[in-house]
């Protein structure tokens, strides 16, 4: 292709017509606009430059896209097989950080289910010490009053145990997620479950509040051993005191009535060895606590109180004295209490009514045979409360103070009797002092 003007126009063409296979082009300024002609063959073809610049675009479009074209198809394989090692990669990388979460979600459980099983052996160990604590209390009775046992809540567990902590886990899908996964500590946030803190905050949870539970039940236990300790001195001195009575009154507790009917023997052995603190002081609690049963069942069947209420006002001693009838020397078998006419009388003792009716100077007299040789009377009655053969209780009102018989006015003439001989009440009044708090129960 080439410019000419339009005077050598027809030279050029004259000159090029002998080559047919070259193409010349010619630009023509005709009425002030420029053409584009392509000669070949002979021809001539005309062109505007809109026209030319078309087909130049059209042509550089196809070239590019040929070029584009044949990169695909010549590099197809190779991106396809970057795309899906690419992808594949990060799938495998998705699922090796699930599969770590889920080894970490694991290994908490793992370590949640030890420390529940170990939580569940320290609360059972703790639940059998209080039933231990609370059998002891049951088997010391009414003497001890030791309180604080931990109880459960109705429809609870122990809290101030604790409770156990719950581990509330959603499971972790298989599907992959394209999206970036969370650090571990946002993972397990929401489940309560913090890498750094959670194993110290579990332990807390449980060794705080079982401690506590468990220092409770030790204050309890060493209570008991205190009390029980103090609980064997005072049967201890009881026994002491009731036993220096029944020797000086020369009374044989093995012969009170009702005092064992007999059975097989069975001894009581102490405990071996290697008992522990608790039974060895049980067992000696247990011993004086038998022995001070029979001592007060013995001294049941003792006249050691008194047969009036309130203060003894004594008007006749015991022994020598001056007859009040006679002025003169005579023995008086009892002691003489002033009182009111109507006032009651009561058995010193528990026995059985021998004489219930009027007997000489007596007047109207009762009298009971308590058993292991000992008797008492009751004299000058101005009214008699029971019969003969009737068995009376310690305490038990027999009849009513009076002036009956051979009697100066209103009182009770009372008497003692060991194996039918009169000796001093008073002797036994002053035992029944003595003994004081152990008479009662």
């Amino acid at each position: 292709m080439s410019h000419s003007s339009p005077s050598h126009s027809a030279a050029a063409n004259r000159t090029r017509r002998g080559a047919p296979s070259a193409a010349v082009a010619s630009r023509h300024l005709h009425h002030s606009r420029t053409d584009y002609t392509l000669v070949h063959g002979g021809r001539q073809v005309h062109i505007g430059p809109v026209a030319f610049w078309a087909v130049i675009g059209a042509l550089m479009i196809m070239a590019i896209w040929a070029i584009t074209t044949g990169g695909y198809f010549a590099f197809h394989d190779d991106v396809i097989t970057r795309l899906i090692g690419r992808q594949a990669a990060i799938q495998s990388a998705y699922e090796d950080r699930i599969a770590d979460l889920r080894a970490q979600v694991d290994r908490i459980t793992s370590r949640q289910l030890l420390d529940q099983e170990q939580y569940e052996r320290k609360l059972a160990t703790l639940l059998l010490r209080q039933a231990v604590l609370q059998q002891r209390t049951d088997a010391l009775g009414s003497d001890l009053n030791i309180t604080g046992a931990i109880r459960p809540a109705a429809n609870k567990r122990p809290t101030q145990l604790s409770a156990e902590p719950e581990l509330k886990l959603s499971p972790i899908s298989d599907t992959v997620i394209p999206t970036a996964p969370p650090d571990r500590e946002s993972r397990l946030a929401p489940y309560g479950l913090h890498a750094s803190s959670n194993r110290a905050a579990k332990g807390n949870d449980l060794d705080g509040p079982l401690g506590r539970v468990s220092a409770a039940l030790d204050r309890i236990d060493h209570r008991q051993m205190v009390l029980l300790s103090d609980l064997e001195k005072r049967l201890d001195a009881k026994a002491h005191r009731m036993r220096g009575v029944l020797s000086e009154l020369s009374v044989d507790p093995l012969r009170a009535p009702g005092a064992g009917l007999g059975g097989p023997f069975v001894p009581a052995n102490p405990p071996r060895s290697g008992a522990n603190a608790f039974d060895r002081e049980f067992y000696r609690v247990d011993v004086a606590r038998a022995e001070v049963n029979q001592y007060a069942h013995t001294l049941r069947f003792v006249p050691v109180r008194k047969p009036v209420a309130g203060d003894i006002d004594m008007s006749s001693p015991f022994g020598m004295r001056l007859d009040p009838f006679l002025g003169r020397p005579a023995i008086h078998t009892g002691v003489d209490l002033r009182g009111e006419i109507g006032e009651p009388v009561h058995a010193t003792a528990t026995g059985r009514v021998s004489i219930a009716g009027r007997d000489g100077g007596y007047g109207n007299m009762v009298e009971i045979n308590h058993g292991n040789g000992l008797a008492t009377r009751y004299g000058h009655l101005s009214r008699i409360l029971v019969r003969v053969g009737q068995t009376v209780r310690v305490g038990e009102v027999i009849g009513l103070i009076g002036s009956t018989g051979r009697s100066t006015g209103p009182h009770l003439h009372y008497e003692t009797r060991i194996n039918g001989e009169a000796v001093d009440p008073q002797k036994f009044l002053r035992a029944g002092v003595r003994l004081g708090n152990a008479l009662q129960g």
